[in-house]
């Protein structure tokens, strides 16, 4: 199992702190990391003269026309096997992780690094075969979009293999001021080190945003399932229930405890939750209606919290990203 070696927290930086909060907390438990994906793009936009005569068709400007062109089938099970492990890896990364506010970037437990690595590698091996496979049909999918796109088929929209145009890359980016700053410019380096603790309490504002943000989701989802309507009870899929045993595990490997309201309500809705089948709640009124007035309360706590801490929109330069 590979091993990844985290930089440690500069000594001074630690020294200088007059008390530990929960931003230091969770600096020094996470591992902030990033994922990314090189993938071969299947749109491309028209040539100057396709557009112009796309134009003329609509008596439209040129000018005032966006137009592009598929180049291959995205339907296909091949190409879809190839972008489900895009899924898979990303919604993987998501879920182990908390936000962090400068785009790409995310926090992983120190704990969990190893398992990440280890995964991660795991999706570029899935992602390696998927694409050997797209290859066999690469030809045929090729001879389709001649027949299909007439005479906006290029042949130079073509690589003449997908060999290396797919692929899955991690890294652990460091986001602590260089320690050659403090030689350099103490001062500096003292002001770099306050703007990365704020954006380390940021962090935690913004995991207490998304939990709050999906244990709302998952309680007006159920709640609106549970009651019944006109013709009676509602369809629902037994993910509408499961799908709390995966936020509660979540929410403990993640929290950051930060906010002592939030775990109160995740509490109260674990409280709620335990012990339900999906199917005794379809054969059930009684007990439908008792869990969605136990549910609308957390409900209320919930939204309450997001009154109480709106969402901050962080928008960053594009040279700062």
């Amino acid at each position: 199992m590979a091993t990844v070696e985290l930089a440690p927290e500069p000594a001074t930086a630690r020294t200088t702190r007059p008390a530990i909060h929960v931003g230091d907390d969770l600096r020094s438990a996470t591992a902030p990391t990033k994922l990314s994906f090189r993938w071969l793009g299947v749109t491309r936009s028209l040539s100057g003269d396709q557009k112009q005569r796309a134009a003329g068709a609509f008596g439209a400007e040129q000018e005032y026309l966006r137009a592009g062109k598929k180049i291959l089938d995205t339907n296909h099970p091949a190409y879809k096997a190839v972008t489900a492990i895009r899924s898979q890896a990303r919604s993987y990364w998501r879920e182990i992780s908390l936000p962090y506010p400068e785009p790409g970037i995310r926090l992983i437990p120190r704990g969990k690094v190893d398992q990440f690595v280890t995964n991660v590698e795991s999706f570029r091996r899935s992602l390696s075969e998927a694409v050997y496979e797209l290859e066999h049909h690469y030809r045929s999918l090729r001879d389709d979009a001649r027949r299909k796109l007439g005479d906006l088929f290029s042949a130079s929209d073509y690589p003449d293999t997908l060999t290396d145009l797919f692929s899955i890359e991690y890294e652990f980016p460091s986001v602590e001021p260089p320690n050659y700053l403090f030689r350099l410019d103490p001062e500096l380096y003292e002001t770099e080190c306050s703007r990365m603790r704020a954006r380390f309490d940021e962090a935690v504002q913004l995991a207490e945003q998304a939990f709050l943000e999906e244990l709302g989701n998952l309680v007006s989802h159920l709640s609106e399932r549970l009651t019944d309507d006109s013709t009676g009870p509602k369809v629902f899929r037994d993910s509408a229930v499961q799908n709390f045993s995966e936020f509660f595990q979540r929410f403990r490997e993640l929290n950051v405890k930060s906010n002592p309201e939030l775990e109160e309500l995740v509490v109260e809705a674990e409280h709620v939750i335990r012990g339900l089948g999906p199917q005794a709640l379809r054969d059930n009124r009684r007990l439908r209606q008792q869990v969605v007035d136990q549910l609308r309360e957390v409900g209320v706590g919930v939204d309450s919290l997001l009154v109480d801490r709106p969402r901050r929109r962080i928008i960053r330069s594009q040279e700062g990203a």
